[in-house]
């Protein structure tokens, strides 16, 4: 079985070694849809689905791993912020509030796919100014969905962390993903 990791994200390839499977990681020739034009729900799923049809496209007797998170808070939806000022932004807004995120999770061949969505929340603690700019300073969480890493220092901004699976909050769900791959180890 080839096993193919869509995504380009550090993150997602760390946690999938924790499977001790080999895999390829490839980009996605995929342009993420923005939020705005669907529900959070919606918009995780397509681009999950989307990053899975893309790479499938070039290699169909593969399987292939796709992923992707959204952050929403109240009626909002964050996505990776790219720059210090938006990082500063989302966490002033996230401070003191329950933020759900949704990591779409799917495994696709040329027989077809299972998707889920996995929600992971977190709600934070009342965060200072000063300690806002300290953590964007030490952590760069410039790539990530709400400007944190939960696997680092992110995880002092935290009051409590709610959901059944911890890796999803990272971006990719190993304990679902596990259940899904192991019956395909049998065929292999």
């Amino acid at each position: 079985m080839q096993l193919i990791l869509a995504s380009t994200s550090p993150y997602r390839r760390a946690l999938l070694q924790r499977l001790g499977m080999p895999f390829e990681q490839i980009s996605p020739d995929f342009e993420e849809t923005a939020s705005g034009s669907m529900s959070p729900n919606e918009l995780v799923k397509h681009n999950t689905l989307g990053k899975a049809r893309s790479v499938l496209k070039c290699l169909p007797a593969a399987t292939i791993i796709a992923s992707d998170q959204v952050a929403v808070c109240g009626d909002i939806v964050l996505g990776k912020p790219g720059t210090v000022a938006k990082a500063e932004e989302q966490l002033q807004l996230l401070s003191g509030q329950r933020v759900t995120f949704l990591t779409g999770l799917c495994l696709m061949d040329a027989n077809g796919y299972r998707y889920e969505t996995i929600p992971y929340h977190v709600c934070f603690r009342q965060l200072s100014k000063d300690e806002i700019s300290y953590y964007i300073e030490a952590e760069q969480p410039l790539d990530c969905a709400g400007s944190f890493k939960s696997e680092g220092l992110g995880i002092s901004l935290f009051e409590k962390m709610e959901g059944d699976d911890p890796t999803a909050l990272i971006g990719l769900p190993l304990i679902r993903l596990s259940q899904w791959l192991r019956p395909l180890e049998l065929r292999s």
